[in-house]
């Protein structure tokens, strides 16, 4: 078996099932492992409690997927627009995270991700696992390792072509591909633009992230209540935060994606806050099928538009809309609907 003619292949196949970039790398991520301990130590993933299971594996692929020697990391792009600006204080639209306005990135990656495996185990033989964003995966870093580009001071993985605004992916293999050269470690310079803008001051240095004030975290992850110091800086944010990539010099140069999966639906790249606050739980299921969205559930999309809408100019279908969602919430969301009650009718 030519190896090297096979990864070359493999680059040719991945362009055709949509993936604008591979890179080949091995399973040693012992470079690493100290500053995942060391954020894990001070607790800084928040409730997140997976990211503390399974470190091993994390840190050892062949032990999350016996027999694997080399790991595939695939980029696919899904920016269909022109990048986004900040979201304006005071605004009545309700802010999406650019990669969640389509399909669930989750399906439509891993499926060319396992297409694009079975293809080379016709090849070649050996053995496979595909994986997006869904197992114990330190998915940046094996992006770094292959070439992809270099992990950014805002934690993201930066390309020089394409800035940060792509999804990864990986194939743990036992074929002994021949490896891609990494890409320079850090191109990021004396910039400081993404350190200086995060509204809640979660970047707390380069590489740093404290998840705990992450808006992303906030708003996706944690089912708790939103901190109250907190909830002024989310301002219309409902899922999710692109502000370190907006302001990141290198999404000057992001690539907009073909790919249909991704197309923003039911309007939510443009939503207005009062408009979300009329989805029922039914509704909210109904329009979310198959999208990001349901990472989270209906008492966390309240919970969200709640402070989007105190942190909204005032307006009578705002206040009507939290009151109708007032009568059917839990005592958290509730909580979160007084307090932007409160804010809308200028008595916080």
């Amino acid at each position: 078996m030519d190896l090297a003619r096979l990864a070359s292949d493999i680059e040719t196949w991945a362009r055709e099932l949509g993936f604008a970039a591979v890179g080949i790398t091995d399973t040693d991520l012992s470079d690493y492992a100290p500053d995942m301990r060391r954020w894990l130590s001070r607790k800084l993933h928040g409730s997140m409690g997976y990211m503390a299971r399974n470190v091993d594996k994390r840190l050892r692929p062949e032990r999350l997927h016996e027999g694997t020697v080399r790991v595939i990391s695939a980029r696919m792009d899904y920016l269909t627009d022109a990048v986004p600006a900040i979201p304006a204080p005071g605004a009545d639209t309700a802010y999406v995270s650019r990669y969640a306005l389509g399909r669930d990135y989750h399906k439509t990656v891993r499926r060319r991700l396992v297409r694009l495996a079975r293809r080379i185990d016709q090849r070649a033989g050996g053995r496979y696992r595909a994986f997006t964003d869904s197992a114990p995966v330190l998915e940046k870093p094996l992006a770094e390792k292959a070439g992809l580009g270099w992990i950014g001071k805002n934690t993201l993985l930066l390309n020089e072509e394409a800035g940060s605004l792509f999804f990864l992916g990986e194939i743990y293999t036992s074929l002994p591909l021949p490896t891609t050269q990494r890409a320079a470690s850090d191109q990021c310079g004396a910039c400081r633009a993404c350190l200086k803008v995060c509204p809640t001051d979660a970047l707390v240095g380069p590489r740093q992230l404290d998840a705990r004030r992450c808006i992303s975290y906030l708003t996706i992850e944690s089912e708790a209540a939103i901190p109250p110091e907190l909830r002024e800086a989310v301002g219309s944010r409902i899922f999710g935060c692109d502000d370190c990539q907006v302001v990141c010099p290198w999404n000057r140069y992001a690539k907009k994606s073909a790919e249909a999966d991704f197309a923003p639906r039911h309007g939510l790249d443009a939503a207005r806050i009062a408009d979300l606050l009329g989805w029922d739980e039914a509704t909210f299921l109904a329009r979310t099928e198959g999208m990001a969205q349901r990472r989270i559930n209906y008492r966390q999309w309240v919970r969200n538009l709640a402070v989007a809408a105190g942190n909204a100019a005032p307006a009578p279908d705002l206040v009507s809309r939290l009151e109708e969602r007032r009568a059917g919430a839990d005592p958290m969301v509730r909580e979160h609907i007084d307090w932007a009650l409160a804010r809308l009718r200028g008595v916080a």
